[in-house]
């Protein structure tokens, strides 16, 4: 399949040169006006008005100068690595890591260390010592243990992603993607195609509501919005819709979810796989058999909307037309990656913007339902703004409010409850010296609920976050749900562009309310902060 790909860019880059592209990288099929792609910047993110930021960290030289004692890891407080077995493997702790984040920095500190298996980590649940790990990185940050991912993509002679990859590799995949979705003014332009799938989000909701007796009730709502994120983010990544919001969903999506869910069952072994040996492999080989056979099926989807759209552009091509098109047109038309790479980062994008999103959005309706005079004051920030108009992109910057509900949403249930780092050079972080190499969990569960930098750190407050002026902005790595720095989240502004037109247009057509069958909800981690139990809501017309 992948010599398929090869010959026909070689046939594409045959017709190039007397053939004129007209690149439209804009809302997909030409749904909006063309516009071109520009370089970004790094951007910073904004604070709730009630916190303060991190004070500069000294460097090593510095603080090894102001004569204190910096202890070793040996030093180090945390739990035994046989009390780690048993919290994670017969306790079931794999779905309750952020709850162990808190329990374990209320019992040792805000800096311990664990052990799995033979993996030392060393966990950090302090805001300005999370700023100092990231503040401190270099052109290259190494993520934590991505083993599995690798080994797979060894076996299977798969080029790594953006995710998955370090070093040269990464470094240059970034730099080709941040020139395309990595400000909200180029992802914008795909507004109207991530509005009409919005639209057919609305008629999802209809058409479920009447199957239940009350006419109002839509049943485990991160399904609709699972269907929802998919259709919505491959749309932009594939320049195609899928019809995951159709009654009858086609075969080839389905078997797409079915990889996705098989992906995230075989989390438990295959993300943390440094403590389970290789050799047990024989003797309990059905996770990674499932491991790789979900990746088999999620790479599968991507090259099929891939080498069709790769077919499309080679007959436009050869009849002498003019290439439209959004990211992947501009993608394998510039060559700036090479098909194994485009089929790795559409695979690696994919996967990490269904889940994520779609999360997000069953945590903000249900907290909208919780919270009625929260989502009445949401509501008539954006009745006021808007009228009965449908927002794009640009109308997001005038509702701060919207803003605030995705990021309070966020800070209470970060859909990525810790990251990992692996320490380039040598540190000094909380008085302890961590050698180069050395792997570092960020708790960002913990930060997030940690009542100094958040007041009412359990209350749901998305005023919190809203600015006093135009100079009330600062960091706080107290929340960032989409990382820091040059190895934050490359598909962080195609998230929230689909989470604000989706939460806009549900807010303009429905009271959303909490419906009888579904009590208090609590999170769980399964690879991702989720819900425990499913979340059941009434989507009441509005007059």
């Amino acid at each position: 399949m992948a010599l398929t790909g090869s010959l026909l860019n070689a046939a594409l880059l045959r017709g190039v040169s007397s053939t004129r592209f007209l690149l439209q990288v804009s809302a997909l099929h030409g749904s909006a006006s063309s516009r071109s792609l520009e370089a970004t910047t790094t951007t910073t993110t904004a604070a709730p008005a009630s916190a303060t930021a991190p004070p500069a960290q000294p460097s090593l030289s510095e603080e090894l100068a102001e004569g204190g004692r910096v202890k070793s890891l040996r030093e180090m407080p945390g739990p035994s690595a046989v009390g780690n077995l048993v919290e994670f493997f017969y306790r079931d702790g794999f779905s309750r890591i952020h709850e162990i984040q808190l329990e374990h920095s209320q019992k040792y500190g805000k800096i311990f260390k664990s052990r799995f298996g033979p993996q030392l980590v060393v966990s950090i649940a302090d805001r300005d010592l999370v700023a100092q790990v990231l503040r401190a990185e270099g052109v290259t940050p190494q993520r934590g243990n991505m083993d599995s991912w690798k080994e797979y993509r060894d076996l299977r002679g798969r080029s790594t992603g953006l995710i998955s990859a370090e070093g040269d590799d990464w470094l240059s995949m970034r730099g080709v993607l941040r020139q395309l979705i990595m400000r909200p003014r180029d992802v914008a332009v795909f507004s109207d195609d991530v509005n009409s799938v919005v639209v057919d989000l609305v008629d999802k909701v209809r058409r479920l509501r009447c199957q239940q007796p009350d006419g109002l009730t839509v049943l485990n709502i991160n399904d609709l919005f699972f269907k929802y994120a998919m259709e919505s983010v491959a749309s932009i990544l594939y320049e195609a819709r899928l019809g995951c919001l159709e009654d009858e969903i086609p075969k080839m999506s389905q078997e797409y979810i079915k990889a996705l869910n098989l992906m995230f069952s075989s989390f438990k072994t295959t993300m943390y796989a440094g403590a389970i040996p290789k050799w047990l492999r024989p003797i309990f080989p059905k996770p990674w058999e499932e491991f790789c056979s979900s990746w088999d099926g999620l790479f599968k989807f991507s090259q099929i909307h891939i080498d069709r759209k790769l077919a499309e552009i080679k007959r436009k091509v050869e009849k002498g037309e003019e290439v439209e098109g959004g990211l992947l047109t501009h993608l394998l038309v510039t060559k700036e990656m090479n098909v194994e790479e485009i089929y790795a980062n559409m695979t690696e994008m994919l996967l990490a913007g269904v889940d994520t999103t779609s999360f997000t959005l069953s945590w903000s309706t249900y907290l909208l339902a919780r919270h009625q005079t929260v989502q009445q004051q949401i509501y008539e920030e954006v009745t006021k703004v808007l009228g009965g108009r449908v927002a794009t992109a640009d109308d997001v910057p005038q509702l701060p409010l919207i803003r605030g509900l995705v990021k309070e949403t966020l800070r209470l249930f970060p859909v990525l409850p810790g990251n990992g780092r692996v320490t380039q050079d040598d540190l000094i972080l909380g008085g302890y010296f961590i050698p180069k190499g050395t792997q570092l969990a960020l708790c960002h569960y913990s930060t997030s609920m940690d009542e100094e930098n958040f007041p009412c750190a359990e209350d749901f407050r998305p005023d919190r976050w809203l600015r006093k002026d135009t100079s009330d902005r600062v960091d706080n790595f107290g929340s960032i749900p989409f990382g820091h720095g040059i190895r934050s989240c490359v598909g962080r502004r195609i998230a929230e562009l689909e989470l604000h037109l989706a939460l806009i247009q549900l807010l303009q057509k429905f009271h959303i309310d909490v419906s009888p069958v579904t009590g208090d909800v609590r999170a769980k981690t399964h690879g991702l902060l989720c819900p425990a139990v499913p979340i059941n809501l009434r989507f009441v017309d509005r007059k």
